[in-house]
């Protein structure tokens, strides 16, 4: 019976035996101090209860007793604190090197891109000893992507990009849920990360047959006409792409942004935001005009570019002029 029902998830990831130790550390505080407490209540009661002739006498207090029960609690909660910022740093910081794959949320489903073109619907298929970074944005409310046994959980926002990463370290299928409340059918919103040995994974990835996203993002680049603006080979009315992508890029206003995927996806979207400094604001939107993945492709053609800075490197993606 107790084989069918494990106390804990399985432990699949690098992340997962820092959380699973730092909760076992808070459980095991708690439980102590509750023994303690209830214990020393119990013995009170028992030793000071009421007796016929005796009169209670007053209690001055003590600043020794009150400054140790004071000050180990503090210890003990900055101890809470310390590891408790150590493994949230852990979690929200990507190895650079991470296989990046795009998620787009959409009630009620998981729609995957890998960056080598391939595409997954509630199946998500990842190298067993890589890491991976999930780029997650949502098409409709809010989501959380939630895979118990890489203790990830990641709220998923529409109009804007969250970022999770785990480094899977068993093989096997893992549950993947939304842990969000969606909608009338969010209990259905499940799907499954399958961990798979790095040669089936290369043998899964080689059959099937996408071009590379960044590829899509430049057909689609060069389709909206994009090209006519940000040209490479000479400026033009918008700033060059080429190297911009994670850089700082100097606004009109004085500011200083640094070019994630939220800023590319803001300046092709909402291109008055962020003026550019050096630029006006010509470009159009193209909000309503292109899908998620569509913005997904887009960026990572943009951030396929990120070679040999040009002259305009740093000035940024054109918020302001006439093509994204």
């Amino acid at each position: 019976m107790f084989q069918s029902m494990p106390l804990w998830p399985a432990r699949a990831s690098t992340l997962a035996n820092d959380v699973d130790a730092l909760y076992i550390f808070l459980i095991a505080v708690s439980a102590l101090m509750s023994v303690l407490i209830f214990t020393t209540v119990a013995f009170f009661a028992v030793r000071y209860r009421h007796r016929k002739g005796q009169h209670a006498e007053p209690i001055e207090g003590s600043h020794a007793l009150e400054i140790t029960w004071s000050v180990i609690p503090f210890c003990v909660f900055m101890v809470f604190f310390a590891w408790g910022a150590k493994v949230y740093f852990s979690e929200r910081k990507p190895p650079q090197d991470s296989a990046e794959i795009y998620t787009v949320a959409k009630q009620w489903m998981w729609k995957f891109e890998h960056m080598e073109g391939q595409r997954e619907i509630n199946e998500l298929h990842v190298p067993l000893g890589r890491d991976v970074k999930m780029i997650m944005t949502s098409q409709d409310v809010i989501h959380s992507f939630y895979v118990p046994a890489f203790r990830i959980k990641q709220d998923v926002l529409p109009g804007r990009y969250t970022v999770a990463w785990f480094h899977p370290t068993r093989a096997g299928t893992y549950h993947l849920f939304c842990a969000e409340y969606c909608g009338t059918s969010h209990s259905g919103m499940v799907g499954s990360v399958i961990v798979m040995e790095p040669k089936d994974y290369e043998a899964w990835m080689g059959g099937g047959g996408s071009q590379p996203l960044s590829v899509t993002g430049e057909l689609l680049f060069n389709q909206l006409g994009c090209a006519t603006c940000h040209r490479k080979e000479t400026q033009g009315r918008g700033p060059s792409l080429i190297g911009i992508y994670n850089r700082p890029v100097l606004l009109e206003d004085g500011r200083t942004v640094i070019a994630d995927e939220d800023y590319i996806r803001e300046s092709i979207l909402q291109p008055a935001a962020k003026i550019v400094s050096g630029f006006k604001p010509v470009m159009p939107t193209f909000q309503g005009q292109i899908s998620d993945e569509q913005l997904n492709a887009l960026i990572a053609y943009v951030k396929s570019l990120s070679g040999p800075a040009s002259p305009s490197v740093g000035k940024g993606m054109a918020a302001a002029t006439a093509q994204p």
